[in-house]
């Protein structure tokens, strides 16, 4: 079973905190396995790892663009998200699944894979690189934490959203990354609630 929960455009760290009770909920099994859909306003994510935080900006100046900065401890390094991008947050029990954590992230990347396969772009993974990329572009990142065998935060991928926003960061660490979304591969645009439906179904196949 699971159930998918539509959160909108809603600000990060109401959805950070959405995220945690949910996480705890599921590790006293008191829910279903659980995946939040959403879209972010401006807001750059600085991971675990300091070493790939990489901001090129002051705060200062990121608030004058209203953009919020905020820590977190997932892995990875900084990322960002702005409307335009869907970000989905499975909050899935990994041992009731039998799933490790390298198969998790496999199955987080096929799905990236098919939703963006219905937007008519092609992508891939990279050896070592969690994420999808379109040749030497990226187009998704992932970046999860797990507690007491449930996940948390997920996958987020471009679709029609501003690409100015990874201006002020080095993305994931990765020194030289062009990001790239669907508008841009395609020069279309891909109605949001399109992607969710997509994206909805392809959840199903994987995690129902």
């Amino acid at each position: 079973m699971l159930e998918i929960l539509d959160l909108g455009i809603c600000d990060y760290r109401l959805v950070l905190d959405k995220q945690l009770e949910l996480c705890e909920l599921r590790q006293r099994d008191s829910i279903a396995d659980t995946v939040i859909l959403v879209e972010h306003p401006a807001v750059i994510t600085l991971g675990a790892r300091q070493d790939k935080n990489c901001l090129l900006a002051d705060e200062a100046e990121l608030t004058k663009q209203n953009i919020d900065v905020v820590p977190i401890r997932r892995g990875g390094g900084s990322t960002a998200h702005n409307p335009g991008q869907i970000v989905f947050y499975p909050i899935i029990h990994l041992k009731q699944r039998q799933f490790g954590i390298n198969e998790y992230i496999r199955k987080l990347e096929q799905m990236g894979i098919a939703l963006l396969g219905r937007c008519s772009v092609t992508a891939d993974r990279k050896k070592g690189l969690p994420g999808l990329w379109v040749g030497e572009k990226k187009i998704a990142s992932i970046g999860v934490k797990i507690s007491r065998c449930v996940t948390y935060h997920g996958m987020a991928i471009n679709i029609n959203n501003d690409l100015s926003i990874f201006n002020y960061i080095v993305p994931c660490g990765l020194d030289g990354v062009e990001m790239t979304n669907v508008l841009k591969e395609t020069g279309s645009q891909t109605r949001m609630e399109k992607i969710k439906t997509n994206l909805v179904e392809i959840l199903l196949e994987h995690f129902a």
